[in-house]
């Protein structure tokens, strides 16, 4: 499954139904650069198992999107629900942790 970069013109319409990890990042953040190579290695091929989309958005590039969430520490993962923010994790997370949050809400 593919990684979409959600921008704010797009997210909404992406987010609005099914459920979403998106992963709010920048890249000059380090803890960042660990946790999305932990997503795509790890996680996202999971997420796929389960018929969860992936999404990334770049906090620098989407400015209104991490005020509007409240993003104040990076990375910080979020899963969406139909469009509505279920849960969320700040720094690099284990791989298992958040599939098993995501396998718990998806269920």
């Amino acid at each position: 499954m593919e990684i979409i970069n959600l921008t704010e013109g797009a997210f909404d319409g992406a987010i609005g139904a099914g459920v979403w990890l998106v992963d709010f990042w920048a890249t000059w953040c380090g803890p960042c650069k660990k946790m999305g190579a932990l997503l795509e290695g790890r996680i996202a091929p999971r997420m796929a198992e389960l018929g969860v989309n992936v999404g990334k958005v770049n906090i620098d590039d989407e400015p209104a999107l991490a005020a509007r969430f409240r993003v104040l520490s990076i990375p910080t993962l979020a899963i969406f629900k139909d469009g509505v923010l279920v849960e969320r994790f700040e720094g690099v997370q284990d791989p298992k942790d958040v599939v098993d949050m995501v396998k718990r809400l998806n269920g």
